[in-house]
C-alpha cells in the first residue's frame, strides 16, 4: 500500500516551462487535473509531498492551495529529504511512491517502492521507473499516477510500464 506520494515539480507537476518577468518574478502553469488527483490522494489518506530542486514562490503557492502534506522547496539532496520524511512518518520505502522527469530524480525513482516517470521523462528516468505515465509532465501525468496509486491501494490489478 502506498502511504506517501512525493514528486518533483518542474517538468513533473509542470510542463517544465518557467516564465520570468525580468524583475525576479516567475510564473508556472499547473494542470487542474493533476490538482484533482492530488486532492483524491489526500482524501484517501495518502500523504503528498513536493520535493523541488529549486526554490519557487509559485511552487509554494500551489502546495498551500492544495494543502499538501509537505513542500520542500529548494532541496539540494532529494533522496535525503525523501528518506527523512519517510522515517519521520514511519513510512517504509515500499510504501512510498516518487514521480520525476529528469536525471536529478533517478535516485528517488529507484529508491521508492513505486518509481514513476511522467510520459515525457528523460529516457534514463523512464528506464528506472516501475510505472510510466502516458501523459506528459504538467499535462495530467500526476492525475494518471494518482489514479494508478489509488487502484493499487484498492487491490485492483494494474499494468506496469
Amino acid at each position: 500500500m502506498i502511504k506517501l506520494f512525493a514528486m518533483d515539480v518542474d517538468g513533473t507537476l509542470t510542463d517544465g516551462g518557467i516564465y520570468m518577468d525580468g524583475r525576479g518574478g516567475e510564473l508556472k502553469r499547473f494542470d487542474v487535473r493533476d490538482g484533482q488527483g492530488i486532492a483524491m490522494l489526500l482524501k484517501s489518506g495518502v500523504k503528498v509531498v513536493f520535493i523541488s530542486g529549486r526554490y519557487s514562490a509559485p511552487t509554494q503557492q500551489r502546495a498551500d492551495d492544495l494543502k499538501i502534506s509537505c513542500c520542500i522547496n529548494g532541496a539540494s539532496d532529494k533522496l535525503k529529504e525523501l528518506s527523512e520524511l519517510c522515517g519521520g512518518w514511519n513510512i517504509s520505502r515500499d510504501e512510498a511512491a516518487y514521480a520525476g522527469d529528469d536525471t536529478p530524480d533517478i535516485e528517488c525513482v529507484k529508491w521508492a517502492g513505486l518509481g514513476i516517470a511522467v510520459g515525457d521523462a528523460h529516457p534514463s528516468v523512464r528506464a528506472a521507473a516501475d510505472f510510466v505515465a502516458k501523459a506528459p509532465g504538467g499535462r495530467g501525468a500526476i492525475r494518471e499516477s494518482a489514479e494508478y496509486i489509488l487502484k493499487m491501494n484498492d487491490g485492483e490489478e494494474h499494468e506496469d510500464k
